[in-house]
């Protein structure tokens, strides 16, 4: 049998720990079970991962590595409204189509925040830098002239938006009902940004050309006396 290199072997540990995470909560998701879950070795596992908490700290990592992915692959590079759009868009698709992500994302901010670390924080601080980067981004090449604090705003209404999507649709488990709900959704954020954002949404006005025989008469008026 081939050898599995080391870093091939970690995430396939990383990977069974989130789906025995979803499955069974951070206390069920033993190490024996997430070994067994991989088809490793429980002395794998503990060479990969000296303990539990550096285990969890790599599916951390991972969690915020893949809401980036999703992040960054939704980034359309629209205007903002059209970005913000794609970007909440994205992330619900992703939640349906990975429920146990969604699943094991809520067992592990709950396990976390009763932890001294900032584990929890890194995740959301992450995925907020990204889709900050995104939008300023579009704001930029679109020439809107949006405030940095309405950008953060719109950063936390996204997540927030998603946030509550896919915590819906884990309890419900309705593909039908979600994806009406994805258009609901959607619509919140668009009055959101109606609200908020209004003229700084628009592109700002280019300055009219003048011919320099107008800037020229029009210097000669204004330096003109009688």
């Amino acid at each position: 049998m081939a050898r599995i290199p080391a870093a091939e072997r970690r995430a396939e540990l990383v990977a069974a720990a989130v789906r025995m995470i979803a499955a069974h909560g951070v206390d069920g998701a033993t190490t024996r079970r997430i070994a067994q879950e991989a088809n490793a070795p429980l002395a794998t596992l503990h060479y990969c991962f000296a303990t539990k908490e550096v285990l969890f700290a790599a599916v951390f990592e991972h969690v915020a590595e893949q809401y980036r992915e999703v992040l960054t692959r939704n980034d359309v590079h629209g205007d903002v409204e059209t970005s913000a759009r794609a970007l909440l868009h994205g992330v619900m698709e992703w939640y349906m189509a990975n429920p146990d992500f969604g699943a094991a994302i809520i067992e592990l901010i709950s396990w976390a925040q009763r932890q001294e670390g900032k584990q929890a924080e890194m995740v959301y601080n992450e995925a907020f830098a990204t889709m900050r980067t995104i939008l300023e981004s579009a704001a930029t090449a679109a020439g809107q002239a949006v405030d940095p604090d309405t950008v953060d705003e719109l950063t936390y209404t996204v997540s927030a938006l998603s946030d509550g999507f896919a915590l819906n649709y884990l309890v419900f488990t309705d593909r039908t009902a979600a994806e009406r709900q994805i258009e609901t959704t959607l619509g919140v954020l668009n009055a959101w940004m109606a609200a908020n954002l209004g003229d700084a949404a628009k592109p700002a006005a280019k300055p009219a050309k003048v011919s320099p025989e107008e800037a020229l008469r029009s210097l000669v008026s204004w330096v003109s006396v009688d």
